[in-house]
């Protein structure tokens, strides 16, 4: 045998094997290669298809269910269709053809529709707590005019926080913090102009009211008892119950302040032809208040004693049964037998 012709013949055998051996590895490789990729896309397949039936059962559920269990634990929260309370709201008292009108509205407000919307816009301009929002899931929350409303029925009536739910759809906690905040808002935003010792010019406008309505001297009218102690807030309950009741927190308060002081604007006017310089409060059923205790200014005796006399003038129960008879007999000639 020539090796020479033998030679190249073995070795072209050889590499023809090897070459039929790399191809078959390859294609198995390949092979192993995609049926893993295809097992792990129907693994992605069948866990995003798990994922989709999950958030669809969960979305479901909680469009079924009317109550259920919040992230709190104990506390429940209740599917209360805030946006229909608000429309409802809206269309009862403030829409331009409204179910209720102007006299029922200032009946169970306690004030006019215009002045209630400009109170909302001043309070909702001030702070944002009663700006409307949307949620996590894009539900409206309440709305300024519901949590204002809320605040005025409690203020208004004296009502429970959570008596307003029924209507209004707002929870107690949340009532609440509205009240919290409305008045935070009403003395940041109105007390320079309202919430204030009245100057002169107020006291004779309030003068000219008082007469316009058949009461010469009067600067407004006072109703302690409209307001029951018992439904004012937690932190309140111990200043107002017991020995603290309507005439001493009005014995208490500021409202004399000034006129005791001798600071006060001045309030003339003639009834039943006497000349009177101290205006004074309508009030319902009061009856005589006890004296209050008053601390010795040390060193200013002369002081004191002008503010103990004026003090006496304002309690003068004499003074007062003369002007109230006098209110009478004006009352008696101006209405009686006319046309008034």
């Amino acid at each position: 045998m020539n090796p020479n012709l033998d030679g190249p013949s073995y070795s072209s055998s050889i590499i023809s094997s090897s070459s039929s051996d790399g191809d078959n590895e390859n294609e198995e490789w390949l092979t192993n290669d995609l049926a893993a990729i295809n097992e792990e896309h129907e693994a992605i397949s069948r866990l995003m298809t798990n994922n989709n039936l999950l958030i669809a059962h969960y979305l479901d559920q909680q469009q079924s269910e009317s109550v259920r269990r919040g992230s709190t634990v104990g506390h429940v929260v209740i599917n209360r269709d805030r946006e229909n309370a608000n429309t409802r709201l809206f269309n009862d008292y403030f829409a331009d053809n409204s179910r209720y009108n102007e006299s029922m509205f200032r009946r169970r407000f306690q004030m006019s529709r215009n002045l209630f919307l400009r109170i909302v816009q001043a309070v909702e301009g001030h702070d944002k707590y009663f700006n409307q929002k949307r949620d996590g899931v894009g539900k409206l929350g309440l709305s300024a005019f519901q949590k204002i409303t809320a605040v005025f029925r409690m203020l208004a009536y004296g009502v429970a926080a959570d008596a307003t739910d029924e209507y209004i759809k707002i929870g107690e906690s949340t009532a609440i913090e509205s009240l919290k905040r409305f008045c935070r808002a009403i003395v940041e935003v109105f007390a320079d102009q309202y919430l204030r010792s009245p100057n002169a010019n107020d006291i004779a406008r309030l003068l000219h009211i008082g007469k316009q309505h058949g009461f010469p001297g009067m600067l407004g009218s006072l109703d302690c008892m409209h307001w029951k102690w018992k439904n004012c807030p937690t932190g309140w309950a111990g200043q107002y119950t017991g020995s603290n009741n309507d005439i001493n927190v009005l014995e208490a308060s500021h409202l004399f302040a000034n006129l005791a002081q001798g600071i006060a604007p001045p309030a003339n006017y003639v009834l039943q032809r006497q000349e009177y310089n101290t205006g004074y409060y309508l009030a319902d059923g009061w009856v005589e208040a006890p004296n209050p205790e008053v601390e010795m200014v040390v060193d200013d005796n002369t002081r004191f004693q002008e503010f103990l006399g004026r003090h006496r003038q304002i309690k003068n129960k004499e003074a007062h049964i003369a002007l109230r008879n006098a209110l009478i007999d004006h009352l008696w000639d101006e209405y009686t037998n006319s046309e008034n």
